[in-house]
């Protein structure tokens, strides 16, 4: 087994996706701990209680890789990707123009592609905008908001970072 994977990383073209792909690891696990601007850490480090067990909230955290509690730059993760994804699946059904662009062979495909990417940046801006506004109602024993007070520079500035969070993953 270790020989295999010895011959593995001989072979340049494995080696540049085992390379690539740690990488992409590493990047995710970096972005997870970047916080969004805009958050308060000592206020996340007191309400991360409520992102443990049973609760909703603890479910979505998992989806994240954790990056959730702590409001980070990849807290949506790839869940966006995934809604947009089935949408468009379950579209393709309703719709007959997109019925034909998936008929169309991979220029359809492309197409239906790149109406995926585009509903993922809008349901990442929702779902941002989303948690912003349950964050803001998260307080920590001193009655201090995960956001602080809200203006709308502020809620901006966090969707667009939540936003281009999900859109580089």
């Amino acid at each position: 087994m270790l020989q295999t994977i010895a011959n593995a990383f001989k072979v340049p073209e494995i080696r540049k996706k085992l390379a690539f792909t740690a990488a992409m690891l590493l990047l995710y696990r970096l972005g997870a701990y970047i916080p969004s601007p805009g958050v308060d850490l000592n206020t996340v480090k007191d309400i991360e209680s409520n992102f443990s067990g049973n609760s909703i909230l603890g479910f979505l955290n998992l989806f994240s890789g954790g990056s959730l509690s702590r409001l980070s730059l990849f807290a949506l993760g790839i869940m966006p990707y995934i809604t947009a994804s089935i949408i468009l699946q379950l579209l393709t059904v309703v719709v007959p123009s997109l019925e034909r662009l998936q008929k169309e062979g991979e220029v359809g495909q492309q197409k239906i592609t790149q109406y995926t990417r585009y509903l993922t940046v809008a349901l990442a801006f929702a779902q941002s905008l989303g948690y912003v506004f349950l964050f803001q109602s998260f307080q920590n024993q001193a009655g201090t908001s995960v956001v602080g007070t809200l203006t709308f520079a502020k809620v901006f500035l966090i969707v667009i970072a939540l936003t281009a969070g999900t859109t580089l993953l």
